[in-house]
C-alpha cells in the first residue's frame, strides 16, 4: 500500500484488498486477552476468515509469538501470569517483527493496569486501540473514563493520540461515534458501526484482534487498521439491521463479518 495513496478513496479501496488478503491468508492471531470476551473475540476472528489462538501463559507465549502472524495484548483482566505472559509475547514479537495491537481497557484510574500499560507502550505497539478516555490516559493527558466507558469525546483525544502515535511510531485508533485512525501525521475519521456495538460484551475488545489480523497482511498499518475498522463496522451495520436486540445483534455481526464483501464496503463506508 502506497503512502501517496491515502486518500478516503484509495483507503477503502485499499480496506477492500486487505480483506480479500485476510481471507485468503487466514492470519493466525494470538490473544491475550480479557476473561468476559475470550469467546466473542475467537468467534468474531473465525468468522472474518482470520483465526484465533489464546496463548496466553508465560513459557508458552512468548515461543507462539514468533509464529503468529500477529498479536493482541488486551488489559481488561490482567491477572499476574497474563501480565508476565503479555511482556513475554511483546518482547518476541518486537524480535520476530510480528505486528502487535494494545488495548489499554480502562487505564488511568486503576493502578495495576495502567503501570502495565505504560511499560508495553515504551516496547513500540503496532496499534494502540481505546477510547477517547483510555487513550487520553495512555498518552499521560487524563485520569482515565468510568471503567471501560469513556467520559471523553473522540476529537477531544486527537492532540494526545497523534503525539501518541509518533511517540511509538505506530498507529493509534481512537474508537467512539466516528473512530479516528492517525499515525502522527495523517488523520482518518470513519462514521460507520451502530450503538448496539456497545450493548455486548466484547464490541470493542473483539475489534483489537480484528485489526492485529489486518495488520498481518500488509505493512502499511495506517491503511490496515482503516481497513478493520472500516469492515468491522459496516458489519456492525450491516447486523443492526437484521437484529431485534443486543442478543441477536450477537449472534448477527458474526454472520455480518462472514457476509460482508467488497461492494457492500464501497456502498457503506464512510471514511473522511
Amino acid at each position: 500500500m502506497s503512502l501517496l495513496t491515502r486518500t478516503p478513496d484509495h483507503l477503502l479501496d485499499l480496506t477492500c484488498s486487505a480483506l480479500e488478503e485476510v481471507r485468503a491468508r487466514t492470519p493466525l492471531v494470538q490473544c491475550i486477552t480479557n476473561s468476559v470476551v475470550v469467546n466473542v473475540t475467537a468467534n468474531s476472528l473465525l468468522a472474518l476468515g482470520a483465526s484465533a489462538a489464546m496463548v496466553d501463559i508465560p513459557g508458552e507465549a512468548g515461543p507462539f509469538a514468533t509464529v503468529a502472524s500477529g498479536l493482541l495484548v488486551n488489559l481488561g483482566t490482567p491477572t499476574s501470569e497474563q501480565r508476565e505472559a503479555m511482556l513475554e509475547a511483546v518482547a518476541a514479537a518486537s524480535e520476530a517483527g510480528t505486528p502487535w495491537v494494545l488495548d489499554p481497557v480502562a487505564v488511568g484510574a486503576l493502578p495495576v493496569r495502567t503501570a502495565l500499560a505504560g511499560r508495553l507502550v515504551d516496547l513500540g505497539p503496532t496499534v494502540v486501540r481505546g477510547n477517547a478516555s483510555e487513550i487520553l490516559a495512555v498518552a499521560g493527558a487524563g485520569a482515565g473514563g468510568r471503567g471501560v466507558d469513556a467520559s471523553d469525546g473522540v476529537e477531544s483525544a486527537l492532540p494526545a493520540a497523534r503525539s501518541l502515535a509518533e511517540r511509538t511510531g505506530g498507529v493509534v485508533a481512537v474508537s467512539g461515534p466516528v473512530d479516528v485512525v492517525t499515525d502522527g501525521r495523517d488523520v482518518i475519521r470513519i462514521a460507520n458501526g451502530h450503538p448496539l456495538l456497545t450493548r455486548i460484551t466484547g464490541g470493542g475488545c473483539a475489534l483489537g484482534a480484528v485489526m492485529a489480523a489486518f495488520a498481518a497482511v500488509d505493512d502499511d498499518r495506517f491503511a490496515t487498521t482503516v481497513a478493520a475498522i472500516t469492515v468491522y463496522t459496516v458489519a456492525a451495520e450491516l447486523a443492526a439491521a437484521r437484529a431485534a436486540g443486543p442478543g441477536s445483534f450477537g449472534v448477527e455481526m458474526l454472520d455480518a463479518l462472514a457476509a460482508v464483501d467488497a461492494d457492500t464496503i464501497r456502498r457503506l463506508g464512510m471514511l473522511s
